[in-house]
């Protein structure tokens, strides 16, 4: 007889555990004050007022002459990008950005976007906000809320904003149109740093959030990489209700059990719903995962940490803060371009395109306050609410082959029960909309088409 209650009491916990943890919470929205002193009495100025990007002659000439003072490094023989950015190709991106790079015309091409600002949570947030330029007859445009990370940046949605607002004239369907906003993560470019400790994702989410009832959406479609993947994850979160779908190229999943099927998934790959597929970019986990994050991972102990320190030296310096940045945009686009002396930057991206995202870092002396972004999210472990909890929204996710790490469809629909579109990407890595707009908005497209037709 004790038995079976002890039996029964056993089940009954485990049945309890399942169905708790099922559970559809929601993270509390509460509210903030990012700016300076207290937060005032009077009611936040809700205006929402168009912003232009602008230089001088005085800006371009104090970066020419800081260019001017570089010290070269001659780099080891056959380093090429193992020992980070190979100095003898800095010197042609350095000769590049001094001699010809042409920083007013990329203002111009950086203006051709409408851009705007509004006070929300005592910071001035930057977004650009681009509508169809002919809207479908009789429908309404979907908004779409597209997050960046770092060391990126809203411009690398440029290319793709027109495949999205505009389709037709890109010989596409007209079946989904979107009306495109892309904001600056706080501390990140226009957008104005927080001057308290604390700013992290899920205040980030918040303010996002605010800003999309701000210009009038109850519900829209948020798109995210990189810090972006998270902040609107934490959207999803907070206002379940708001978010039609979420769709992402990028995800903090891994967990204990995680790492467990990876080191029996070898043998037993179809027990734990491993796909020919992500066999292919799981295995050898040696060099897919451990090798990978022991390589990639060197910054982010350091801006987890004294993001400050590192942080004076590249605002202080435009060429180490070009080869800190860039030599991201070698590795994170495809692992295999450490092996070229040139870091393979020129087959994925234009330098005009590359230095243009490296001078919204510049021109704003915004790096230290993006790099702090990471100790406010990781600094303390993960041990925050959120990073437990699961996501209760339709969601879509691409997997580029060249991503840091592969996340399989079934570590996603642990933490997002909703996923109804995974889509193995022909190729790309973690810049992902910047890389291959093309096929990344194919796969918006696709998702959305699937939350509509629910």
């Amino acid at each position: 007889m004790w038995l079976e209650i002890l039996l029964a009491l056993v089940l009954g916990f485990v049945i309890y555990w399942f169905v708790s943890q099922d559970k559809e919470e929601t993270l509390p929205l509460g509210d903030g004050w990012w700016g300076p002193g207290a937060m005032p009495e009077a009611q936040e100025d809700k205006t929402i007022r168009p912003f232009k990007v602008e230089t001088s002659d005085e800006e371009i000439s104090d970066l020419h002459q800081r260019i001017d003072r570089f010290r070269f490094t001659p780099p080891l023989k056959d380093s090429r990008f193992h020992y980070g950015f190979n100095s003898n190709y800095l010197k042609k991106i350095v000769s590049y950005w001094r001699n010809e790079f042409d920083w007013k015309k990329q203002v111009e091409i950086l203006n051709r976007y409408p851009h705007f600002k509004t006070k929300i949570e005592g910071l001035d947030i930057h977004f650009i906000h681009v509508k169809p330029p002919q809207p479908p007859s009789g429908r309404t445009p979907k908004p779409l809320m597209m997050v960046h990370g770092w060391p990126g940046s809203f411009y690398e949605f440029y290319k793709i904003i027109p495949l999205l607002t505009d389709p037709k004239n890109h010989g596409l369907s007209d079946e989904h149109v979107f009306e495109v906003i892309c904001p600056s993560i706080p501390g990140y470019g226009f957008s104005e740093a927080s001057s308290k400790k604390g700013f992290n994702s899920v205040a980030t989410a918040r303010i996002f959030y605010k800003l999309m009832l701000r210009l009038g959406f109850q519900e829209f479609y948020i798109q995210g990489g990189d810090w972006g993947s998270l902040i609107c994850t934490n959207m999803a979160q907070l206002v379940p209700s708001h978010v039609k779908g979420l769709h992402l190229n990028m995800a903090l999943v891994i967990r204990n059990f995680h790492t467990l099927t990876l080191f029996l998934g070898r043998r037993f790959g179809g027990l734990f719903g491993y796909t020919e597929r992500d066999m292919e970019l799981l295995y050898p986990v040696k060099e897919k995962i451990f090798y990978s994050l022991m390589r990639e991972s060197g910054y982010m102990h350091i801006q987890c940490t004294k993001p400050d320190t590192v942080g004076c030296a590249l605002n202080d310096s435009p060429v180490g803060l070009a080869a800190y940045i860039l030599e991201k945009f070698s590795t994170w686009t495809n692992s295999e371009f450490r092996d070229l002396e040139d870091g393979g930057l020129e087959r994925k991206f234009s330098l005009d395109s590359l230095l243009t995202n490296i001078m919204l870092y510049w021109t704003t002396g915004s790096i230290v306050s993006s790099q702090r972004f990471y100790k406010e999210n990781l600094g303390q472990g993960f041990t925050q609410k959120h990073e437990r909890m699961k996501v209760y929204v339709p969601t879509g996710f691409a997997a580029f082959p060249c991503e840091l790490i592969h996340v399989p469809q079934k570590w996603l629909k642990f933490k997002y029960p909703k996923l109804i579109s995974y889509s193995y990407m022909a190729r790309g890595g973690h810049f992902a909309a910047f890389e291959e707009p093309e096929l990344m908005a194919q796969d918006i497209r696709k998702f959305v088409g699937q939350v509509e037709q629910q």
